[in-house]
């Protein structure tokens, strides 16, 4: 029997279209809450720098400049007391494509195993990665606190894993998973981590945790300055971690001429020295979190939790889309329903409030109608 063509499946936030136009038959404006793309503008000295640094001109190194490397290395050890050599770190063109391809790269470098371990419910790149590279996406159990359930991964999966994803803070449900243990269980299972720690700025039970404060053997963290800094149109990240890892991802990427823009690295040097925007930020989310979460419990008579970390809310409800729906209807908002992030999560909705205050006012205001107050 021959093989058939890779269809792509649909594109998860293309499906939630039909209901931008229900909700323009009931109100003159769309507030999007369905994707965790920034609407709050970087700092000014950042946009400023993209068209001074000169860096234009020529090729940019694919691992990152020595300055790019130097303003990671002072990043960690300011914010997580963590210190790491210019040689474990790299440059990535954002962090979404590092997270697609790397399955990839990764089963050219361990070609007798072929599973993808990640949370069952999650960012959806994490499953799709692996299914260009023609390899298995196994998705982990997750326990009532969010946090993995190393324990029932099956010990064939366990053989076959190239890689174990771990997102903390997470995307959609906002938990803090132990990076300790999760750091130990790869060691002990010959099982590379790689911690997608883009959120990590926004935590808001306590400090920002990085893996690589449970050292940096057989692990890698990931980061991003879309989400930090109000980055993400000029597709800024890197990664940093296990020296022989990430020296193997740093030369393979070459030759695949994955480069970060000379100009996007001179203005992410000026964002990671910066930290006042991100705590004007951090501000700006934890507010629009519990204004939200507060109109949307009474509105739905469901508890809404703030999170623990990150801009999402993570709403119970019966049926995903019958919620979005009748949140189209009344507050003209358009959300994620939960299944969208795997099939564990069919009984949430994800709000992520990312646009800027006076659209929230408006879906608050529209709820606020809504139940009569």
């Amino acid at each position: 029997m021959s093989a058939q063509p890779f269809v792509p499946p649909p594109y998860p936030y293309d499906r939630l279209n039909s209901l931008k136009s229900d909700i323009l038959e009931r109100h003159d404006s769309v507030v999007d809450l369905s994707i965790g793309t920034p609407f709050d503008p970087p700092p000014p000295e950042v946009v400023a720098a993209l068209s001074t640094s000169g860096a234009e001109r020529s090729y940019p190194p694919s691992v990152g400049t020595a300055d790019f490397h130097a303003a990671v290395q002072r990043w960690l050890s300011r914010r997580f007391d963590v210190s790491a050599q210019s040689g474990q770190i790299g440059a990535t063109v954002g962090s979404k494509e590092f997270v697609a391809l790397l399955p990839q790269f990764m089963s050219l470098r361990s070609p007798g195993r072929d599973t993808v371990l990640y949370p069952e419910v999650s960012y959806p790149s994490y499953a799709m990665g692996a299914t260009p590279a023609g390899l298995r996406a196994v998705p982990v159990a997750m326990g009532s606190s969010g946090r993995l359930d190393l324990g029932s991964v099956d010990v064939d999966d366990v053989d076959r894993a190239l890689l174990l994803w771990v997102n903390s803070p997470g995307n959609p449900t906002g938990h803090l998973e132990d990076l300790g243990a999760v750091a130990a269980w790869g060691r002990a299972n010959a099982v590379p981590v790689f911690s997608d720690e883009c959120y990590i700025e926004f935590t808001w039970n306590g400090p920002g945790r990085t893996i690589l404060q449970h050292g940096h053997k057989g692990v890698v963290a990931v980061h991003s300055l879309s989400k930090r800094s109000n980055f993400a149109g000029a597709r800024s990240g890197f990664y940093v971690g296990d020296p022989e890892l990430v020296d193997y991802l740093r030369e393979v990427r070459k030759h695949a001429g994955l480069l970060m823009p000379g100009p996007v690295q001179a203005a992410s040097i000026v964002a990671l020295d910066d930290d006042q925007h991100v705590e004007a930020q951090r501000h700006r989310y934890r507010d629009r979190l519990k204004r939200l979460a507060e109109v949307l419990a009474r509105w739905s008579g469901v508890p809404v939790k703030l999170p623990d970390g990150a801009f999402y809310l993570w709403v119970p409800t019966t049926n995903g889309w019958e919620f979005a729906q009748r949140l189209a209807h009344a507050g003209g908002a358009l959300v994620s329903p939960g299944e969208f992030y795997g099939p564990a999560g069919s009984g949430h909705v994800r709000v992520a409030v990312v646009q800027p205050d006076d659209r929230i006012d408006v879906v608050v205001e529209r709820l606020q109608r809504a139940v009569g107050t």
